[in-house]
């Protein structure tokens, strides 16, 4: 079953960007339930921001789940990625995100690689630079499996990153892989920039997808931008996709609208 989530990010350092809820997390949690929201996907500074067992008592308290956890703040926070030409700050990086999987983890949700993948910086190799993200994948994806769950990787826009910009791009790297605990996450706003046929891509991606996040063309909720969505809500419906939908876009105009919209908008694709 296709279930929905919001997004609430926790961390001080930011105040603006695709995430619907802001800073107060029981009090967006309130709000995500009375919508009829399956689940929250937590952006955090750091995998012991939260208290697991008040977590696990505040989704019991709402009837919520917990869908995913962002890494981000490893690159916002501390300038960690996971492609850094610097061992040690790759060593970092993946201990940051290996620490974010465990909290995820003691819930059944996985982990969000995104920004903290990195790029090819200028004057390095692009294939050593690739190299370094899967072992990192490697390690990783294998740690997630051990403790139930899996790890996700987001291709991004090209102007996020220059390593995997587009589904068959990233089903192709992980493809290589030894590790089959790596899955991708198809993010509609990525898409709309990157691929030429957003529903041709999700078919693509079919099997590899664990994750999507709902955002139109502009990244605020769909419907406020020109993503033709039927279609695509077709091809995931299609590839019979069992995971979460989770609104990953700019709280516009508001959180509280911007979250009826998101919901409004997945029932009329998903219910």
């Amino acid at each position: 079953m296709i279930k929905s989530s919001t997004t609430i990010a926790l961390v001080p350092q930011i105040n603006y960007g695709p995430w619907i809820y802001w800073h107060d997390l029981e009090k967006s949690m309130e709000k995500t339930s009375n919508l009829g929201f399956d689940a929250i996907e937590l952006f955090t500074p750091a995998s012991d921001t939260l208290e697991v067992e008040n977590l696990k008592q505040l989704l019991q308290k709402f009837d919520l789940e917990l869908s995913a956890v962002g890494t981000g703040a490893g690159k916002v926070i501390h300038g960690l990625t996971l492609t850094d030409p610097d061992s040690e700050i790759r060593k970092k990086a993946i201990s940051f995100i290996s620490d974010m999987i465990s909290f995820g983890a003691a819930f059944g949700a996985p982990a969000i690689i995104g920004s903290m993948q990195g790029n090819v910086l200028p004057g390095n190799d692009r294939e050593l630079t690739l190299s370094w993200l899967a072992e990192a994948l490697e390690i990783l994806g294998e740690k997630a499996g051990k403790l139930g769950t899996f790890l996700i990787y987001e291709p991004l826009n090209r102007y996020e990153t220059n390593l995997l910009n587009t589904m068959k791009s990233g089903v192709e790297f992980l493809e290589k892989l030894n590790t089959k605990r790596v899955k991708l996450l198809a993010d509609l706003f990525h898409m709309n920039i990157e691929e030429a046929d957003i529903a041709e891509s999700i078919r693509i991606g079919a099997s590899h997808i664990g994750h999507i996040h709902f955002a139109d063309s502009n990244r605020k909720p769909i419907g406020m931008g020109h993503t033709e969505m039927t279609s695509v809500a077709s091809a995931i419906k299609e590839i019979n996709y069992s995971h979460y939908i989770s609104a990953e876009a700019f709280p516009e105009p508001n959180s509280d609208e911007a979250a009826q919209k998101t919901i409004d908008s997945f029932n009329k694709y998903f219910l």
